[in-house]
């Protein structure tokens, strides 16, 4: 039986993700792959579909609510590929949940306002151009991998490269 894996999608949820079908057909012959557009999980209305307006409503409660949904969906062990938001999402469900084995997020810029880490593996990407991103003290501090991709932004995760060489690395490390 293949282990399972766990995508959460960034802010703009289905409607914008079709690079993750870079992810999904790298890692779909190594895991039961199960997607959640975090939109759907936060409850976030995407009637104003903007950064800005979606950003607001993940704040405001999305987040959380992403997470109490997440911990009623998902009671097993999984690895989980986040992206962006879905980061945050999968960080905050790792604390409540002890089965998540390994959480990859990658240009989850919010995990810097953390200050307790979740079980299992962590490995976190950003593009080193991401203003937003956390500083070393606090990857030290939180001793947790943060990798930095040289000349690349928040939105590194939708470059088929990066994909399939993080991909590589998560079918690496299955457990």
């Amino acid at each position: 039986m293949k282990p399972r894996l766990i995508i959460l999608s960034d802010l703009w949820g289905l409607e914008k993700s079709h690079w993750v079908e870079y992810y999904r057909n790298n890692l779909q012959n190594s895991f039961e792959i199960k997607y959640y557009d975090s939109c759907e999980l936060g409850e976030v209305d995407k009637s104003i579909y903007t950064e800005e307006m979606l950003h607001k409503l993940f704040i405001n409660g999305g987040i959380e609510i992403g997470v109490q949904n997440l911990l009623k969906r998902e009671k097993g062990n999984a690895t989980i590929l986040a992206f962006s938001v879905g980061g945050a999402i999968g960080w905050k469900y790792g604390i409540k949940h002890s089965g998540m084995e390994s959480l990859y997020a990658i240009s989850s810029t919010r995990l810097r306002y953390e200050m307790n880490k979740p079980q299992g593996s962590v490995s976190l990407y950003f593009g080193s151009e991401d203003s937003y991103k956390p500083t070393k003290e606090w990857c030290d501090k939180m001793n947790v991998a943060c990798t930095e991709e040289i000349n690349k932004g928040h939105q590194v995760y939708m470059a088929p490269k990066f994909a399939n060489e993080l991909c590589k690395k998560i079918i690496k490390n299955i457990r």
